[in-house]
């Protein structure tokens, strides 16, 4: 198999001073066998997928190259919230229509409520908090714009509040370079790990079969259904769920470089005194991120560690990847000067993925029937990818809950090689937008 990056960004490396933790062992794939479903990736959206479909009695095999969680699921910032798609609402209707874009809409709300149960009813302690998101204006004029959103947002059923710069100071949540927010109350943080870990654990116990350490190295359309190969065994399965998302290899059966994986990076400090936090006078624990194209997303955590994270980074290279968390600190301490002098224990990254226009996908892959492809959440898939693997498998029992954006075919990148050149491109047009 091939991948778009470096080898770094697909090794332990990368994840090695991860904050969270993801539990249990499992064995490798031996021998050939026989299952109505495999699931190629156990992240959220692999893991809801085999959650749903052992619930629904049919025998299902999860198939991981390394451990459940080791990819995005279980080193991401932990934000369940709205989000899957890199368009914005307008663009949605201007492109699909006003119902469409609403059905989306409420399929992220969905998604949301679809983690709380998974959660709930499956008693994971996930260290759940913080009452929706906050959206900081990094410039005023976005500002200005939030009393639209707020609006566009209860149509929806959703309450969304317009904060001032007097706001953040009252609320708990300020910092140099803010100019106002939006806090929309709709998602929660959690500890991904912990998430990712009870999420495997539920699918067990509905009696999937789960294995470790079992890369799949090609997919083959059978009369009798699909044949999987790995190092160590085989299996045949009469529908395959392909959950694989920014880990996607390049060449992965029918799927050709599907999506353009983004690293994105995080560190995560010490516990913070009740003091320090004063002194930044940054107390709450919401979700937060600003209005950069270049986004920074952060949150105060129930222990008292702060996390933040931001995109960058268009080489994993060892030496590439030790610029990208230097700069990472760097804007951590422009925006929270007070810490400036906090021990961040914690630096990793990892890769989400973008699809070619910017939309989630769940559906069969094109000329492949009975493969169905679930990815591509343009860096918010604790909820649209718990929901989407919900939906795949929803799919395959005959139950289709998708919206009308998320059947588009999933195409693959042209000039697939050079997809990186993409990033060179936008990150500096986008840095420089975010001056303005």
């Amino acid at each position: 198999m091939t991948h778009l990056y470096e080898a770094r960004a697909y090794e332990d490396a990368a994840r090695a001073d991860c904050a969270w933790r993801t539990a249990d062992d499992w064995p490798a794939l031996d021998g050939a066998h026989r299952t109505d479903v495999a699931i190629i990736g156990a992240g959220v959206t692999g893991l809801n997928a085999a959650l749903t479909l052992a619930q629904n009695g049919m025998s299902v095999t999860v198939l991981e190259a390394h451990l459940p969680g080791w990819g995005a699921s279980g080193r991401n910032g932990g934000f369940c919230c709205i989000g899957g798609a890199k368009l914005s609402g307008a663009q949605l209707s201007r492109r699909f229509g006003d119902r469409a874009a609403t059905d989306f809409a409420k399929t992220q709300l969905a998604a949301i409520d679809h983690v709380a149960q998974v959660i709930g009813t499956h008693g994971i302690e996930a260290h759940t908090h913080s009452a929706g998101e906050v959206q900081l204006a990094h410039r005023p004029r976005h500002q200005r714009a939030f009393a639209a959103e707020a609006e566009a947002l209860a149509r929806l059923g959703v309450e969304a509040d317009v904060l001032t710069k007097q706001d953040l100071g009252n609320q708990g949540f300020d910092g140099p370079g803010f100019y106002g927010a939006l806090h929309v109350r709709a998602g929660f943080g959690l500890d991904p790990g912990a998430y990712v870990t009870g999420l495997a654990r539920a699918a067990a116990r509905a009696g999937a079969r789960i294995h470790g350490h079992t890369p799949v190295t090609d997919v083959t359309p059978r009369p009798s259904g699909h044949r999987l190969d790995t190092p160590t065994g085989q299996v045949t399965a009469d529908r395959v769920i392909i959950a694989t998302n920014g880990y996607t290899p390049e060449r992965l059966g029918p799927l050709r470089a599907p999506v353009l994986p983004v690293q994105s990076s995080v560190l995560v400090t010490r516990p913070l005194t009740t003091q320090e936090q004063a002194a930044q006078n940054w107390r709450s624990d919401l979700m937060a991120y600003d209005t950069r194209n270049l986004l920074h997303y952060f949150r105060l955590m129930p222990d008292g560690r702060f996390l933040f994270g931001m995109r960058g980074g268009v080489r994993a290279s060892a030496g590439a990847e030790a610029r990208t968390l230097n700069r990472l600190t760097a804007h951590f301490h422009t925006l929270f000067p007070a810490w400036r002098h906090v021990e961040t224990p914690h630096r990793w990254s990892g890769l989400l993925a973008f699809s070619r226009d910017l939309l989630p996908h769940v559906g069969e892959i094109p000329g492949t029937p009975g493969a169905i492809a679930a990815m591509a959440y343009h860096g918010n898939g604790v909820a649209m990818g718990s929901w989407s693997g919900h939906a795949a498998a929803r799919l395959v029992l005959g139950d289709d809950i998708r919206p009308a954006i998320m059947r588009r075919p999933l195409k693959p990148f042209p000039l697939a090689p050079l997809r990186r050149n993409i990033l060179r491109v936008t990150y500096p047009l986008a840095a420089l937008a975010d001056l303005v």
